[in-house]
């Protein structure tokens, strides 16, 4: 039986990312016969302005249905005035708690012909190849907004 693969473009330069990385995900299915049916939903800005909501039922349904997801980036400045719970940034945390997703994978790697390349000095990224675990569950992604109502006068 086929992985399943959910495709979830986002929004802002997302789509374009994911459009790029969906088709080396197909160009693997079809030449080199890598065993995976495509799937796409919609979540974050681009979900609210298809459907009214950043992370509809339909794409909560196709996540649970998933094997993995290949999520672009959500949020924008066109979004910033809607109330919170329409945020596109919303549909992203409510997509982490539904799949119980607690941490991205970041891998980081410098291929030699780049090191000339970096800021830093050749000798110092020559060779990087590192996992860097960024945990999500808590900090300002899961903190109640707050406001000042006494200011002391």
């Amino acid at each position: 039986m086929p992985a399943k693969i959910l495709i979830l473009p986002g929004d802002g330069i997302g789509p374009e990312i994911i459009a790029e990385a969906a088709k080396v995900l197909e160009c693997l299915r079809q030449e080199h016969g890598l065993d995976v049916t495509l799937d796409c939903g919609l979540i974050g800005g681009g979900a609210v302005d298809a459907l009214g909501e950043p992370y509809p039922e339909a794409t909560r349904r196709l996540a649970h249905e998933a094997d993995a997801i290949l999520l672009g980036a959500v949020g924008g400045p066109q979004w910033e005035r809607l109330d919170r719970p329409l945020r596109p940034e919303q549909g992203l945390l409510r997509i982490r708690g539904d799949l119980g997703i607690f941490a991205n994978l970041r891998p980081a790697m410098l291929y030699p012909q780049l090191a000339s390349a970096s800021t830093l000095k050749p000798d110092i990224v020559t060779g990087l190849d590192m996992l860097i675990v960024r945990e999500l569950t808590g900090g300002v992604y899961f903190g109640e907004p707050k406001t000042i109502t006494d200011l002391g006068n």
